[in-house]
């Protein structure tokens, strides 16, 4: 039986039982701020005690476990400093969680590159690679590293923070575009290889992000300002805040989602409908 929450007699899960991770052993890779502390939260929130958070700096990871502490007194979390975007960091970060928290159940990759939106015959060409690495690689080389531990067990969730970017052409964002798709497409393509060993690997798509620190470089700048004020327009139905792709990523990491995998999921407001 899985560990990600309890599941009903009759194989399946009911809506009460489906957000009890009280069991459950999961890893937030870019859990330091904005969406990836917002779902470690709420995961504490809904009974997690093993959480794992990595983060590159050590003071806002600290600061992070003490915020998670204060919220949710009965959760465990630890913290872990590395940068996922260095294949032997990422390794050594995977195994290192799994050996603390006694397994890996859930890994959630909401790594962030600090880039501002920039048309493309204004990008540095020296930059293109960094671009693309900061943003793409992570979630790759975390997944890589946690699948092992889930074919093994025979169940496990990945969920994998991209963009808009990724389906919605975005005048300014034909590099972090490029990342994201990558994100998606490999998202897809583990979810097919993947999925014969129980282990659900899915993506979440947003569009801006408020209170976020990607947000505010977005609007930092009068040409992305202007292009991410009409965006933001046509979020009819409100402005995504970090608690909305939390919330998202807790039902896809839950056993109310056991039939959801290869899914690209866009929660974004209303801004578009791709």
């Amino acid at each position: 039986m899985s560990n990600i929450a309890n599941v009903s007699a009759a194989g399946r899960s009911s809506a009460a039982d489906g957000f009890d991770f009280s069991e459950s052993k999961i890893l937030v890779v870019g859990g330091t701020s904005g969406v990836g502390l917002t779902t470690a939260i709420s995961f504490a929130q809904c009974g997690a005690r093993h959480l794992t958070l990595v983060g590159r700096n050590e003071t806002r990871g600290k600061e992070a476990i003490d915020r998670v502490r204060a919220l949710c007194p009965d959760a465990d979390p630890h913290f872990l400093s590395a940068d996922a975007n260095d294949p032997q960091a990422a390794d050594e970060v995977v195994h290192e969680a799994a050996r603390t928290m006694g397994g890996l159940d859930v890994v959630v990759n909401s790594t962030v590159a600090v880039y501002q939106p920039t048309l493309f015959h204004d990008t540095d060409i020296a930059e293109i690679p960094t671009i693309l690495i900061q943003q793409a690689l992570g979630p790759i080389l975390t997944s890589r590293a946690a699948i092992n531990y889930m074919r093994e067990q025979k169940h496990g969730a990945i969920i994998n923070v991209a963009s808009d970017a990724a389906k919605v052409p975005t005048p300014g964002e034909c590099v972090i575009g490029a990342a994201m798709a990558a994100i998606v497409t490999f998202s897809r393509t583990l979810a097919v290889e993947a999925k014969r060993y129980g282990v659900r690997v899915n993506t979440i798509t947003p569009s801006l992000i408020a209170n976020t620190g990607s947000y505010d470089r977005a609007m930092n700048i009068d040409f992305s300002k202007k292009i991410f004020e009409k965006i933001k327009s046509q979020a009819h139905l409100g402005l995504t805040e970090p608690e909305d792709l939390a919330n998202t990523i807790l039902f896809l990491a839950s056993p109310l989602a056991s039939n959801i995998t290869g899914q690209v999921v866009s929660v974004n407001g209303g801004i578009s409908v791709a």
